[in-house]
């Protein structure tokens, strides 16, 4: 998820050119740090199923428009008027979204994605899943949907859940902000790039292939805080449920260990728990050939149930409508939420079933 606002009617939100060999696809809202909107993912979608049948499209790069980065998340001012209408726009934009997202991880072409600045939410999905993944020494990144009483979303509980040791548990339960090195730890990246080269790049791009142009203009990254923080992440993060993981940050020796157990602890206890189960769930289910599908429906189904629920209408109301940082979530505490409250988020939807696994199946 993210923050956004509305943009001009007359301006394309994503914009697509053929340069040469190469497809570009810019998100283009850059006073909305690019936003995903359900029309942004939509047009990508049908742009992106086009070009993977075109022999004269060999390499795709998708970049956000701006200075300020890729895509801070989903569009969420967009989505609280929508819950206050019942939530159906937003329900029918995260089935596009997710399919969006399968087919990034499915693209039969290499798919290259600069990383760059803001890549929240909503822009790990657009991004993470692709083949070729740069980021830069001013990425920020990160899936800090706890925040807002959510969860992560686009295949981001498989990313976490995949990450080295308890990383993936720790960034997804704080909902830290990353810089390159740390996205390159985690798994959500792949090449470090230095900004001021990404054009070069890019122009390469359009004459050679992806796996040597990006190989050309990588350059060493800096040392990861996260991975020189393995130890107390490990030994904290491997419990199963949110109160011990807390309570052994809390006993931690280790300030910054002190200071992630007061952020989940600020953190919608709701989300904190279906966050963490989602994770492990998806560990637990291992590199299955759908596996991202998996994690999709899964989401799906949590976000239908939170859509109806309080925190997250909640969450986005304290961070970016009223902007008082003060929210009232219910529950209050680690403790309110049961076990049964939990499972219920996974129940199957029925007839509303996003359905990416069985369209993934029969998929020639």
């Amino acid at each position: 998820m993210g923050a956004g606002e509305t943009a001009t009617a007359a301006e394309p939100e994503v914009l697509f050119e053929r340069k040469g060999r190469l497809g570009v696809v810019v998100l283009n809202r850059p006073r909305a740090v690019n936003a995903l909107t359900e029309g942004m993912a939509a047009a990508m979608l049908a742009r992106l199923t086009e070009w993977a049948e075109d022999d004269a499209v060999q390499t795709v790069l998708v970049r956000g428009a701006g200075e300020r980065g890729l895509c801070a998340g989903g569009d969420i001012v967009a989505i609280y008027r929508d819950l206050l209408n019942g939530g159906d726009a937003t329900a029918r934009f995260w089935a596009t979204e997710y399919r969006l997202n399968s087919l990034i991880s499915r693209y039969p072409k290499p798919y290259v994605a600069f990383m760059d600045g803001l890549v929240l939410g909503g822009g790990v999905g657009v991004s993470a899943h692709g083949s070729h993944r740069v980021v830069t020494e001013r990425t920020r990144t990160g899936m800090p949907e706890t925040t807002i009483g959510f969860v992560p979303d686009v295949g981001g509980t498989l990313l976490l859940a995949c990450a080295p040791g308890e990383s993936g548990t720790h960034a997804a339960l704080t909902g830290a902000h990353l810089d390159g090195a740390d996205a390159l730890h985690l798994g959500l990246a792949d090449f470090f790039v230095p900004s001021d080269r990404l054009d070069e790049l890019a122009a390469s791009l359009e004459t050679e292939r992806a796996d040597a142009a990006v190989a050309r203009l990588a350059s060493e990254p800096p040392l990861s805080a996260l991975a020189e923080q393995r130890g107390w992440i490990d030994a904290a993060y491997s419990a199963d449920e949110a109160e011990e993981i807390v309570a052994r940050l809390r006993a931690s020796d280790n300030a910054t260990a002190r200071e992630a157990a007061d952020t989940i602890a600020s953190k919608s206890p709701t989300s904190v728990k279906v966050t963490l189960e989602a994770l492990r769930r998806a560990r637990a289910r291992g590199p299955v050939p759908a596996a991202l599908e998996e994690a999709l429906e899964e989401e799906y189904r949590i976000g239908l149930r939170l859509l109806a629920g309080h925190d997250f209408r909640e969450g986005i109301r304290a961070q970016v409508i009223d902007k008082d940082r003060s929210p009232r979530w219910e529950p209050a505490t680690l403790e309110g939420v049961r076990r049964a409250d939990v499972e219920a988020f996974f129940a199957a939807l029925g007839g509303r079933e996003l359905g990416l696994v069985a369209s993934v199946a029969a998929a020639p």
